[in-house]
């Protein structure tokens, strides 16, 4: 009976590692996906030159960049207009 039980697990844990393989590669396949295609940030020098405003007066970063305020997400609905 033990040859038996022991012939039954081997395809068992193949199919855990092959399950587990599957899961682990669309992990990764999510994040690469999530990474390459997130938006990328509009954040440019002219907006500062353009409203006269410095960098932080949109962005949480004094030196601009990164998330926004909420005069940064007025402005970006705005389609980037005073």
């Amino acid at each position: 009976m033990t040859a038996r039980r022991d012939s039954q697990c081997v395809p068992t844990i193949k199919r855990s590692l092959a399950t587990a393989s599957a899961l682990a590669l669309g992990v990764t396949v999510s994040a690469l996906a999530t990474a390459v295609l997130s938006s990328t940030a509009h954040a440019k020098p002219e907006f500062s030159q353009q409203t006269g405003y410095p960098c932080g007066q949109c962005h949480s970063n004094p030196a601009g960049g990164g998330k926004l305020k909420a005069y940064g997400e007025k402005f970006k609905a705005n389609g980037f207009k005073k």
